[in-house]
This record gives C-alpha cells, sequence and structure tokens, in this order.
C-alpha cells in the first residue's frame, strides 16, 4: 500500500541512563548548561512529513548526586531491572497516510530506562512511554485517588470539552474486553454506566480507571476521538511519565486506531544512550524518511490469539563472536517496552557459556540484579567484545550494536526463569537499528541506522567489537 509520503514521524532523543563506568567507559562531555536546556521544538518537512525535532530538558532522574529518593543509583537501577523482569512475563489480568511530528524524548529525566512521547490530547499534553506490548494507551488523570509520582499535571478531563466517557454499550468498550480477556467487571452502575478498566502487570504494577476518548495531537495530525484509558489508580515503575502509549496489536491501540491514516505500519531507530542524537518513531510505510545504512530485510510476524497484543517472531539462532551456539530457538517477542532481552534457559546458558569462553581473558565479578555475568574490567584501557548476532526466519541476520552487548560490565542478556515462558528482545539490544512493524503485512523489517555521536569511534571487526575505555 502507498502510504508514502504521508508518514509520521517522531523524533526520540536519547540521554545517557548511566554515567560512566565499565566496558563502555565513552566520554561525553556535555556542559551542565546544555543538560539543563529547555524543550527546543523545530518542524520542518521531509518528504511529505513533518518533523518536530526535540532537546533534552535536564532534572531529574538521579542528578550529579547519584541519588534519586533517597536510593543510590545502583539500587534504583536494580529495581528498574527487576521490574523489567517482572514484565517480560507479564499478563493483562483483567479487564503512511496524514503527516507530523511528535514530541519523543528518552526517559532518563523521568526515571524510566524506556523512551518516551510527549503528544497532545485534550487541551493538555501528556509524556508517555512507547510501548510495543500494550494494548491500550493510557494516561493518568485528575482527580487522582492513587497515582504514581508524575513531573508535570495530570490530565484533567474538566478542562476539555472534547472529552467523553464511553459507555457499556460502546463497540470500543467490547474490544477492550476482548483486549484483556474479560466479559465482566467493565461496567459501573447508572442509568448510562461507564466503561472501566484494570490493567494489571505481573510485577504488581496496575493502571485503573474509564475508558474515554478525546483528540489526540501528533505534532498537528489531530486523531478524533481518540479511545485511551483515564487512570485514577495508578502505581509502577512508570516514573514520572504519565502513562503508557499502546502500541500492540489489539483493536484500541494506537496503531489500530490510525489504520486509516498510517495503514498499520510504523517504525522506530533508538540511538545509543551515550549520544546526544535523536531518533525517530515513524508512523507510516515511507522508507524515505529513514537513515538506515543497510538494506531492510523482513521476517514474518508469528500470531498467537492467547497473547494478542504482542509482535512474535521465529528466533531461529544466535551467534557470539561468528560462534553458532543456538540453531532453535524458537518464538521472541520484540517489544520496545522492555529494556534488557530475557532468552529462555537452555539458550541463555548456551550463549553465556560462548561468550564467557571468547571472554576468558577478563575476570568476572559479582552480578548485578538480572544480570549474572559480569567482570571486573578494572585497569583495562580497550575491551574486546564479542559480537552478537540474531538469526531470525528466513535467514534474517541482525547483529546488535557493539553498546548493546555490556550493561556497563555485565553481559546485557538475562535468563528466564522457565522454559515454558516466552524470550523477549529488548529495547537495549535494539539501538542504532531501523525496526519496522508492518501489520497488515505480518513481518517486521530490520536495518542498521546509526546515528552520529560525540564520542569516539568504536572499532569493529568481523568478529569483535574493539571498545576504548
Amino acid at each position: 500500500m502507498a502510504w508514502g509520503a504521508c508518514a509520521l514521524l517522531l523524533l526520540l532523543l536519547v540521554l545517557g541512563a548511566g554515567g560512566g563506568g565499565g566496558v563502555h567507559c565513552l566520554e561525553v562531555t556535555r556542559s551542565r548548561r546544555a543538560l539543563q536546556r529547555r524543550h527546543h521544538l523545530r518542524s520542518r518537512a521531509e518528504s511529505g512529513a513533518t518533523i518536530l525535532e526535540l532537546r533534552h530538558h535536564g532534572g531529574g532522574g538521579g542528578g550529579g548526586s547519584g541519588k534519586s529518593g533517597g536510593r543510590s543509583r545502583e539500587e534504583e537501577l536494580g529495581g528498574l531491572f527487576s521490574s523489567d523482569a517482572a514484565r517480560v512475563s507479564r499478563r493483562v489480568l483483567g479487564g503512511g497516510r496524514g503527516g507530523g511530528r511528535v514530541p519523543v524524548t528518552s526517559g532518563a529525566r523521568l526515571r524510566t530506562l524506556n523512551y518516551v512521547a510527549t503528544v497532545g490530547l485534550g487541551g493538555g499534553e501528556a509524556t508517555v512511554i512507547v510501548d510495543t506490548a500494550s494494548e491500550l494507551t493510557w494516561v493518568q488523570c485528575a482527580p487522582c485517588a492513587s497515582c504514581h509520582d508524575q513531573q508535570g499535571p495530570l490530565f484533567d478531563p474538566a478542562s476539555s470539552p472534547s472529552y467523553a466517557v464511553l459507555p457499556c454499550n460502546s463497540s470500543s468498550c467490547d474490544a477492550l474486553q476482548v483486549a484483556t480477556g474479560s466479559a465482566a467487571g467493565a461496567c459501573g452502575g447508572g442509568e448510562q454506566p461507564s466503561c472501566s478498566y484494570t490493567l494489571s502487570y505481573r510485577d504488581g504494577s496496575y493502571s485503573q480507571g474509564v475508558l474515554a476518548h478525546d483528540k489526540l495531537s501528533l505534532a498537528g495530525e489531530v486523531i478524533d476521538g481518540f479511545v485511551f484509558g483515564c487512570g485514577t489508580s495508578n502505581q509502577g515503575p512508570f516514573g514520572g511519565t504519565s502513562g503508557l502509549m499502546g502500541l500492540g496489536r489489539s483493536q484500541l491501540s494506537l496503531i489500530s486506531q490510525t489504520m486509516d491514516q498510517f495503514g498499520g505500519v510504523f517504525s522506530y531507530c533508538l540511538p545509543l544512550k551515550e549520544s546526544e542524537s535523536s531518533g525517530s518513531l515513524v508512523l507510516g510505510d515511507d522508507t524515505s524518511v529513514y537513515r538506515n545504512s543497510t538494506p531492510i530485510v523482513y521476517t514474518t510476524m508469528v500470531s498467537d490469539p492467547v497473547q494478542g497484543p504482542f509482535y512474535f517472531v521465529n528466533l531461529t539462532g544466535i551467534t557470539i563472536g561468528g560462534q553458532e551456539v543456538e540453531s532453535s530457538a524458537g518464538k521472541v517477542i520484540v517489544d520496545s517496552g522492555t529494556i534488557i532481552t530475557s532468552l529462555v534457559p537452555s539458550v541463555y546458558n548456551a550463549v553465556k557459556a560462548e561468550f564467557l569462553s571468547q571472554f576468558a581473558e577478563y575476570p568476572q565479578a559479582p552480578g548485578f540484579s538480572i544480570l549474572d555475568t559480569c567482570f571486573n574490567l578494572t585497569g583495562f584501557r580497550e575491551v574486546q567484545i564479542p559480537s552478537l548476532k540474531f538469526v531470525f526466519e528466513g535467514n534474517v541476520e541482525v547483529e546488535v550494536d557493539s553498546s548493546g552487548v555490556l550493561y556497563f560490565v555485565c553481559l546485557a542478556l538475562a535468563s528466564l526463569k522457565s522454559e515454558y515462558e516466552t524470550s523477549i528482545i529488548g529495547n537495549y539490544q535494539q539501538k542504532n537499528l531501523r525496526v519496522i512493524f508492518d501489520t497488515l503485512g505480518s513481518q517486521i523489517g530490520f536495518a542498521q541506522e546509526t546515528y552520529p555521536t560525540v564520542d569516539h569511534p568504536v572499532h569493529i571487526d568481523n568478529k569483535k567489537h574493539n571498545t576504548n575505555l
């Protein structure tokens, strides 16, 4: 389908979540004044799409003291990784056409390692986590009975004349019940009961409220009657964000609701967190706005009616330093909202063993949170990191950027608890890749898309990444 020159781009600016240290130790020179600049939005036309640039607004997320809310940086990261592990096995328990560009930035300043977008909702704005595994967009609403600590004002339905709560007899309420797998509990009392929702996650986080609709603004592209969750009771590791942007496979996701505008196609590229460059989230199939340096290769999406909102593909192999370690890893989820890639134990153990074999010259160190393969790199000025490559169905090979192999001094992969769980490819291993989700074509594409950085370059050969410390 020729949605072509009508794609929607959203810029993602990523700020490093951790400072220096570890295997990356890449020196980034930024002045305090530069980090404290407010957002400067600038629009421009590019191949028919409207592009809005965003600069980072410094502030929260640990600041210069390494403390946040009385916790050390290590404790905060450990908590985020623990929640990430719980998210991997989460289950919901109950109930290009057009043009435009939306404010999107790193979640670092909002105490989350995920990527966030700022969109217009009603007469205000909401900064939400970009999440391909969520079936519903939801934001915190006033008055809020119990809300997580949000930076910025809550969405106030009373201030938006276009806001309306959806009744129980609406098709959207029916779709909600299908998406959550619950046929009861969505309706309240009264002559015209509202449609309520409850989204619960394995780590204990949740969002509860009512289903509503309002105008959604994506940098000038207005979506009338956009259905979302107006949450009045929300708790979890959402940092200082307003909520979640649901990009999953459900009737209520942003992708499904904008099918007429963007044809069910979207893509993103997540830049290095150590860089000051920006990535992009594109709604629509206009490939001319991509900056990929390699051809796009596609693998087939795998359907799973039991776990509908997720994007599945078949992982057929993994190589470490050019050495194949697993020839049939099975079904995996590609997810922008999970940080670290998690693999079933048999696959993870095979990858870990091969990595340790090729990384044997570096002494091991105690594990950190869900990362159990760590190293003592004190005194090393240069570290040779074995390359990591995923092979998907159709012999689609995707090499992980060198910055996605180690998280500081630990192998940036984790093990699931059971062989019966589903592996997930997290956003830390998707950096500097253009990932394309074609929901109508039932395929996911990958291409290298490297952004220029302010750091010194990483020199790469065929089998090893040489990272200067």
